[in-house]
């Protein structure tokens, strides 16, 4: 049988980052979450947190957190139909979830949004690189994903969304300076660029695309979608912007596309574990909702 007490502690610990923050959430000192996760590793017979700043699972921590996430779920479907078993503070259930910075920036809120109206959970949002959010659904770290992966992960089902339309795009005095004689191979290899983070590929598949060229310029990196475009705006570089975040400023002319007949799209799924969950159901529908009318047929 297991010890939910224990798993408690361990999820909360991987989830806040620290034995502190997770005391305070369990309303017990730090002492006790110690020895309640130190007691679950001796039972198991292996690791569960690397201690650290923060604190992290380990492979198998991280299949027991999944695990806790899943039973907290259950409990407040089985608690939605007989109320009698709730406490008297039941806090609001909470449905974790790995999207993209540029959905969050875009389309998601308002998913979240309807979700929120209609159940009053809460969700807990991983930012992740779409081609990489799946994998944290592999992990068991989230129930649900947006991912530009349409490789079906176990357990799992697939729907398609459509696609976040990008364009090439830059202030009107950094194509001054660097493509004043057009856009070639050779001037996208000097001109710095901006990239969300190491596996940020769109730039490089933009200008292999577009100009068949592969391309190694000067970079920054803005791990924010806000901030990348707002680092565009100011002319450190150009960058893969999705369109409806462009579009007002191509209009003023605060941005210039680099080549406008050359655009890219990127499309994503919605990925949920098949756990039998009103909540999910939920999410799953307002998110297949508001994708429907924001992004592009794939």
């Amino acid at each position: 049988m297991l010890d939910y007490a224990s798993l408690a502690a361990v999820a909360v610990v991987a989830r806040e980052g620290s034995f502190d923050k997770a005391a305070a959430i369990l309303g017990v000192t730090p002492s006790a979450v110690s020895q309640r996760v130190k007691s679950l590793e001796e039972r198991v017979g292996a690791i569960l947190l690397t201690r650290g700043v923060p604190c992290r699972p380990t492979e198998i921590g991280a299949k027991l957190c999944a695990h806790v996430e899943r039973v907290r779920l259950l409990e407040s479907e089985v608690i939605r139909d007989l109320p009698g078993l709730a406490g008297p503070a039941l806090e609001p259930s909470t449905v974790r979830v790995a999207v993209n910075s540029d959905s969050v920036s875009t389309w998601f809120p308002d998913a979240a949004a309807i979700f929120a109206a209609e159940t009053g959970a809460m969700l807990d949002l991983v930012l992740e690189d779409e081609a990489h959010t799946a994998d944290r659904l592999r992990s068991g770290e989230v129930l649900a994903a947006v991912t530009a992966d349409p490789s079906p992960v176990s357990g799992c089902k697939t729907y398609p969304l459509g696609a976040i339309d990008y364009a090439a795009v830059a202030s009107p005095a950094f194509v001054t300076r660097f493509f004043g004689g057009g856009v070639s191979a050779r001037s996208l290899q000097t001109a710095s660029i901006l990239r969300f983070d190491r596996r940020d590929q769109l730039q490089a598949r933009w200008a292999r695309e577009a100009w068949d060229v592969e391309i190694s310029p000067p970079t920054h990196w803005a791990p924010s979608t806000p901030g990348m475009l707002d680092m565009t705006l100011a002319g450190l570089g150009w960058a893969m912007t999705p369109m409806v975040l462009a579009a007002p400023h191509l209009a003023a002319g605060r941005l210039v596309e680099l080549s406008p007949q050359h655009r890219i799209s990127v499309s994503l799924y919605w990925q949920r574990t098949r756990l039998s969950a009103r909540l999910l159901d939920h999410l799953t529908q307002a998110v297949r909702t508001v994708a429907a009318r924001a992004l592009s047929p794939c």
